[in-house]
Protein backbone atom coordinates (compact mmCIF):
# COMPACT_ATOMS: atom_id res chain seq x y z
CA UNK A 1 0.00 0.00 0.00
CA UNK A 2 1.71 2.78 -1.26
CA UNK A 3 2.21 5.94 1.17
CA UNK A 4 2.47 3.31 3.96
CA UNK A 5 5.61 3.04 6.94
CA UNK A 6 6.97 -0.18 7.20
CA UNK A 7 7.99 -1.40 10.72
CA UNK A 8 11.59 -3.13 10.72
CA UNK A 9 10.67 -5.36 13.47
CA UNK A 10 13.68 -6.37 15.48
CA UNK A 11 12.21 -9.32 16.75
CA UNK A 12 13.58 -11.60 13.37
CA UNK A 13 17.07 -11.70 15.48
CA UNK A 14 15.36 -13.82 17.59
CA UNK A 15 13.44 -15.95 15.83
CA UNK A 16 16.70 -17.08 13.75
CA UNK A 17 18.38 -17.67 17.33
CA UNK A 18 15.90 -19.97 18.66
CA UNK A 19 15.35 -21.76 15.04
CA UNK A 20 17.43 -25.14 15.94
CA UNK A 21 15.80 -25.86 19.29
CA UNK A 22 12.50 -25.36 17.74
CA UNK A 23 13.29 -27.88 15.09
CA UNK A 24 14.20 -30.24 17.31
CA UNK A 25 11.35 -29.98 19.35
CA UNK A 26 8.84 -29.99 16.42
CA UNK A 27 10.27 -33.47 14.72
CA UNK A 28 9.34 -35.15 17.88
CA UNK A 29 5.61 -33.82 17.11
CA UNK A 30 5.21 -33.89 13.26
CA UNK A 31 7.22 -35.56 10.57
CA UNK A 32 11.14 -34.93 9.86
CA UNK A 33 9.97 -32.37 7.07
CA UNK A 34 8.16 -30.40 9.39
CA UNK A 35 8.31 -26.63 8.66
CA UNK A 36 8.87 -24.08 11.87
CA UNK A 37 7.18 -20.85 11.11
CA UNK A 38 6.85 -17.67 13.60
CA UNK A 39 3.89 -16.16 13.24
CA UNK A 40 3.79 -11.87 14.79
CA UNK A 41 0.73 -11.22 15.24
CA UNK A 42 1.55 -7.61 13.69
CA UNK A 43 1.45 -6.06 10.24
CA UNK A 44 4.84 -4.76 8.41
CA UNK A 45 2.67 -1.30 7.76
CA UNK A 46 2.05 1.23 10.48
CA UNK A 47 -2.11 1.66 10.82
CA UNK A 48 -2.79 -1.81 9.81
CA UNK A 49 -3.73 -5.19 11.82
CA UNK A 50 -2.53 -8.35 10.62
CA UNK A 51 -0.01 -11.34 10.56
CA UNK A 52 3.64 -11.29 9.72
CA UNK A 53 5.35 -14.63 9.73
CA UNK A 54 8.91 -15.62 9.50
CA UNK A 55 11.15 -19.30 9.05
CA UNK A 56 14.09 -20.55 11.15
CA UNK A 57 16.27 -18.32 9.32
CA UNK A 58 14.77 -15.04 9.98
CA UNK A 59 13.16 -14.74 6.60
CA UNK A 60 10.08 -13.13 5.81
CA UNK A 61 7.28 -16.44 4.19
CA UNK A 62 3.50 -14.71 4.74
CA UNK A 63 2.35 -11.36 5.59
CA UNK A 64 -1.04 -10.08 6.15
CA UNK A 65 -1.08 -6.47 5.81
CA UNK A 66 -4.53 -4.95 4.79
CA UNK A 67 -5.82 -6.73 7.15
CA UNK A 68 -9.37 -5.50 9.11
CA UNK A 69 -8.55 -1.74 9.79
CA UNK A 70 -6.73 -0.84 6.67
CA UNK A 71 -8.15 2.09 4.56
CA UNK A 72 -9.86 0.32 1.84
CA UNK A 73 -11.07 -2.98 3.24
CA UNK A 74 -13.93 -4.54 1.56
CA UNK A 75 -14.88 -7.11 4.51
CA UNK A 76 -11.96 -9.56 3.21
CA UNK A 77 -8.62 -10.69 4.36
CA UNK A 78 -5.52 -11.54 1.92
CA UNK A 79 -3.21 -13.69 2.70
CA UNK A 80 0.50 -12.85 0.78
CA UNK A 81 3.55 -13.67 0.10
CA UNK A 82 6.75 -12.05 1.44
CA UNK A 83 7.12 -9.97 -2.23
CA UNK A 84 3.63 -8.65 -1.64
CA UNK A 85 1.86 -11.04 -4.21
CA UNK A 86 -1.63 -12.51 -3.01
CA UNK A 87 -1.48 -16.35 -2.45
CA UNK A 88 -5.21 -16.92 -1.06
CA UNK A 89 -8.14 -14.63 -0.62
CA UNK A 90 -10.27 -15.15 2.62
CA UNK A 91 -14.14 -13.94 2.93
CA UNK A 92 -16.79 -14.66 5.38
CA UNK A 93 -19.64 -16.62 3.84
CA UNK A 94 -22.24 -14.51 3.28
CA UNK A 95 -26.22 -15.43 4.34
CA UNK A 96 -24.90 -18.18 6.93
CA UNK A 97 -26.31 -18.44 10.11
CA UNK A 98 -22.59 -19.89 11.60
CA UNK A 99 -19.37 -18.44 11.65
CA UNK A 100 -18.32 -19.27 8.04
CA UNK A 101 -16.15 -18.70 5.97
CA UNK A 102 -14.50 -19.69 2.47
CA UNK A 103 -11.05 -19.07 1.07
CA UNK A 104 -10.50 -18.42 -2.88
CA UNK A 105 -7.60 -19.08 -4.81
CA UNK A 106 -5.22 -15.71 -5.51
CA UNK A 107 -7.74 -12.55 -5.30
CA UNK A 108 -10.49 -14.15 -7.14
CA UNK A 109 -13.77 -14.48 -6.00
CA UNK A 110 -15.16 -17.80 -7.50
CA UNK A 111 -14.61 -21.03 -6.82
CA UNK A 112 -13.72 -21.50 -3.46
CA UNK A 113 -10.66 -23.68 -2.76
CA UNK A 114 -11.97 -23.98 1.23
CA UNK A 115 -14.91 -23.28 3.21
CA UNK A 116 -14.07 -23.11 7.21
CA UNK A 117 -16.46 -23.72 9.85
CA UNK A 118 -16.71 -22.74 13.53
CA UNK A 119 -17.74 -26.06 15.57
CA UNK A 120 -20.42 -25.12 17.57
CA UNK A 121 -21.02 -28.70 19.20
CA UNK A 122 -20.90 -28.27 23.31
CA UNK A 123 -20.49 -32.37 23.79
CA UNK A 124 -16.81 -32.05 21.53
CA UNK A 125 -15.10 -28.95 22.85
CA UNK A 126 -12.09 -29.24 21.98
CA UNK A 127 -12.99 -29.23 18.54
CA UNK A 128 -12.30 -25.61 16.87
CA UNK A 129 -13.41 -25.49 13.56
CA UNK A 130 -13.99 -27.82 10.00
CA UNK A 131 -12.22 -27.16 6.63
CA UNK A 132 -14.05 -28.80 3.91
CA UNK A 133 -13.07 -28.71 0.53
CA UNK A 134 -14.96 -26.35 -2.14
CA UNK A 135 -18.26 -24.37 -0.86
CA UNK A 136 -19.91 -26.89 1.06
CA UNK A 137 -19.65 -25.91 4.57
CA UNK A 138 -20.44 -29.52 6.42
CA UNK A 139 -19.39 -32.50 3.65
CA UNK A 140 -16.08 -33.42 2.31
CA UNK A 141 -13.99 -32.27 5.38
CA UNK A 142 -10.31 -32.51 4.47
CA UNK A 143 -8.87 -30.85 8.01
CA UNK A 144 -10.27 -30.42 11.74
CA UNK A 145 -8.67 -28.39 14.35
CA UNK A 146 -9.04 -28.90 18.03
CA UNK A 147 -6.92 -27.24 20.98
CA UNK A 148 -7.33 -23.84 22.08
CA UNK A 149 -6.63 -20.54 20.15
CA UNK A 150 -6.44 -18.30 23.43
CA UNK A 151 -4.04 -20.57 24.91
CA UNK A 152 -2.37 -21.23 21.09
CA UNK A 153 -2.49 -24.50 21.56
CA UNK A 154 -4.01 -26.01 18.50
CA UNK A 155 -4.05 -29.06 16.43
CA UNK A 156 -4.81 -29.73 12.80
CA UNK A 157 -5.93 -32.94 11.75
CA UNK A 158 -6.37 -34.32 8.39
CA UNK A 159 -9.60 -36.84 7.03
CA UNK A 160 -7.37 -39.82 8.24
CA UNK A 161 -6.78 -38.53 11.81
CA UNK A 162 -3.05 -37.51 10.56
CA UNK A 163 -1.60 -34.48 12.53
CA UNK A 164 -0.72 -32.54 10.02
CA UNK A 165 0.16 -28.60 11.93
CA UNK A 166 0.12 -27.55 14.68
CA UNK A 167 -0.12 -23.90 16.55
CA UNK A 168 2.50 -23.33 19.85
CA UNK A 169 3.53 -21.17 22.55
CA UNK A 170 6.93 -19.70 21.78
CA UNK A 171 9.23 -20.30 24.51
CA UNK A 172 11.62 -17.58 25.71
CA UNK A 173 15.02 -17.53 24.38
CA UNK A 174 17.81 -15.50 25.88
CA UNK A 175 15.84 -13.98 28.34
CA UNK A 176 13.33 -12.83 25.70
CA UNK A 177 9.50 -13.72 26.70
CA UNK A 178 7.28 -14.17 24.02
CA UNK A 179 3.27 -13.51 24.53
CA UNK A 180 0.50 -14.80 22.83
CA UNK A 181 1.20 -12.19 19.57
CA UNK A 182 4.34 -13.84 18.64
CA UNK A 183 4.32 -17.76 18.29
CA UNK A 184 5.01 -21.20 15.96
CA UNK A 185 2.79 -22.68 13.18
CA UNK A 186 4.92 -25.80 12.49
CA UNK A 187 3.62 -27.63 9.11
CA UNK A 188 3.92 -31.21 8.36
CA UNK A 189 4.58 -31.99 4.43
CA UNK A 190 1.38 -33.16 3.47
CA UNK A 191 0.10 -29.48 4.17
CA UNK A 192 0.16 -26.46 1.96
CA UNK A 193 2.20 -23.44 4.10
CA UNK A 194 -0.40 -21.11 3.26
CA UNK A 195 -3.27 -23.15 3.80
CA UNK A 196 -2.33 -23.75 7.07
CA UNK A 197 -1.69 -19.72 7.83
CA UNK A 198 -5.16 -19.44 6.70
CA UNK A 199 -6.33 -21.44 9.36
CA UNK A 200 -4.28 -19.48 11.55
CA UNK A 201 -6.00 -16.13 10.06
CA UNK A 202 -9.62 -17.68 10.69
CA UNK A 203 -8.70 -19.18 14.32
CA UNK A 204 -7.75 -15.64 14.81
CA UNK A 205 -11.02 -14.02 13.35
CA UNK A 206 -13.02 -17.05 15.16
CA UNK A 207 -11.30 -17.24 18.49
CA UNK A 208 -9.13 -14.05 19.17
CA UNK A 209 -9.85 -11.08 20.81
CA UNK A 210 -8.89 -8.40 17.87
CA UNK A 211 -11.38 -6.38 16.01
CA UNK A 212 -12.97 -8.74 13.48
CA UNK A 213 -13.87 -7.75 10.03
CA UNK A 214 -17.41 -6.88 8.62
CA UNK A 215 -18.96 -7.90 5.71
Amino acid sequence: MPGMTKVHPSISAAITASSSAEKLKSSANLDSDAVVLTVWKKSLLFNCNGFTVYDRSGNLVFRVDNYMTCSGSKGEILLMDAGGEPLLTIRRKKLSLADSWLVYDGETAVNPLLSVRKHVNILNSKCLAHVSSGRNGSRNIVYEIEGSYSQRNCVVYDEKRRKVAEVKRKEAVGGVAFGVDVFRLVVGANMDKSVAMAIVILLDQMFGSSKRISN
